[in-house]
């Protein structure tokens, strides 16, 4: 998992439900995050495609939410980053010698599934907004 796009992507979708009435361009929103603004391009590109954003072209443009802060789950933003579903999945390579080499693989994979419905699950019950509310603003 690429943990620093989901940090990212709910920047991105707290700034921009923030200032809702607001057009955000790419560089306002790169300096909030202290990134390069072609990366929150890409990302807001991402945001566009799936539906989460809508853009507004020339001086006065820029980007705001489209769809309402209660009705995004973080587990949407989530999936957005991940390229199999999956969280966690790293396996090794161990002797199939070894006592426990020989089982490691079959024994990660349900250890690695439960963890990954477990984050799924809480986050299926988190929306934008209530992250949200958890900031001092």
């Amino acid at each position: 998992m690429n943990n620093l796009r989901f940090a990212t992507l709910t920047h991105i979708l707290l700034l921009l439900h923030s200032f809702k009435n607001e057009w955000l361009s790419s560089e306002w929103i790169a300096g909030s995050i202290y990134i390069n603004a072609a990366i929150v391009r890409k990302e807001l590109s991402v945001l566009h495609k799936k539906g989460f954003v809508e853009t507004k072209k020339g001086k006065e443009g820029g980007y705001q939410l489209k769809i309402a802060a209660d009705k995004i789950l973080l587990s949407d933003v989530m999936k957005m980053v991940l390229l199999d579903g999956k969280i966690i999945d790293k396996k090794n390579n161990p002797n199939p010698e070894c006592i426990i080499g020989k089982q490691i693989n079959e024994k990660l994979d349900t250890l690695y599934q439960n963890i990954n419905q477990q984050v799924f699950d809480y986050l299926n019950g988190q929306t934008l907004e209530n992250f949200y509310q958890t900031f001092n603003k």
